[in-house]
């Protein structure tokens, strides 16, 4: 299977059409619809579904665009690594984690390296701890920043000097908004919207299950998400009460939300972590460098 077959075959996916894919390509009809018919013959498997104006992927054709944009990726990323191996340092750093606010601790690092190495470009990908790890194995991402409880086995890793409480979102008129903080005892009959890695039980210490005790499997959660964008919205639209995260959901003044915090007081810790031997450009070699040298004197201070 050739490389260039693959990108091929992801223009006429976007495009929609054996016609638009070819211009954009500038290469023959013909021959792209040759090259497509070549492709699916050596995967034995039927691609697209043709029609008079445009393709539609089959379930195969979909799995192999997953497939294929991973790969392309991979290459692309590859060929920017080896392309910055030069005296100034330069390249791409690839990070990945979910809706926290100690992002700010990674955008602090990434603004002292800047003024230092400003041809180092940096990439967010945000998802959850499936996706975060999902990509990490496949060497998508370079770093990956977990919330704990997280499977650290895999992985070498650094503590973020800094823990995210949990607590409840909700809409300034509910009955919750009343009070100060919120106990196991006020959520057992409303409506909730949690968190997927709050709710999952294959993780060998579950602190919000812990939280709950006996009651976690009384919850009456009506809705799971993984973006607290999405959940907040649920609030507005009355939904119920979403378990999440601080400061990661507008609850300013001009909100119609507010947060109150878990009593007792739950918190989970972070780390930013990486493969193991894993083989750095040299963009993100320095970048953990840097981590490296402001989380260890972030904890000396603490």
């Amino acid at each position: 299977m050739e490389f260039r077959v693959l990108r091929y075959f992801l223009t006429v996916a976007r495009e929609g059409s054996i016609t638009g894919a070819a211009n954009f390509l500038h290469v023959t009809q013909p021959t792209l619809s040759r090259q497509l018919k070549d492709l699916e013959q050596e995967l034995g498997k039927k691609l697209f579904i043709r029609s008079s104006h445009s393709i539609i992927l089959t379930d195969e054709g979909m799995l192999l665009r997953k497939r294929a944009e991973e790969i392309v990726d991979m290459v692309d990323k590859l060929g920017v690594e080896f392309s910055s191996m030069e005296e100034t340092i330069s390249g791409d750093v690839y990070i990945g984690g979910g809706e926290t606010d100690a992002m700010r601790q990674i955008a602090r690092v990434v603004k002292n390296l800047q003024l230092r190495y400003p041809n180092i470009r940096y990439h967010l990908y945000s998802g959850n701890s499936d996706d975060v790890n999902e990509r990490l194995d496949k060497g998508l991402l370079d770093f990956g920043i977990l919330i704990q409880p997280a499977d650290l086995s895999k992985y070498n890793y650094l503590d973020i000097p800094t823990k995210d409480v949990w607590g409840v979102v909700m809409r300034k008129d509910s009955p919750l908004a009343f009070k100060d903080i919120i106990q196991a005892v006020d959520l057992l009959n409303v409506p909730l919207i949690c968190s997927r890695q709050a709710m999952k039980q294959t993780l060998s210490k579950n602190e919000f299950a812990d939280w709950f005790g006996g009651n976690f499997d009384k919850l009456n959660v009506v809705t799971s998400y993984n973006l607290a964008y999405n959940a907040a919205t649920m609030v507005e639209e009355g939904i119920g009460y979403a378990i999440t995260l601080d400061k990661i959901v507008n609850t300013s003044s001009d909100s119609n939300l507010c947060f109150r915090p878990l009593e007792p007081r739950l918190e989970s810790g972070l780390n930013i972590v990486w493969k193991k031997h894993q083989v750095f450009s040299a963009a993100a070699d320095m970048f953990l460098k840097e981590l490296q040298a402001k989380f260890s004197n972030s904890l000396t201070d603490v």
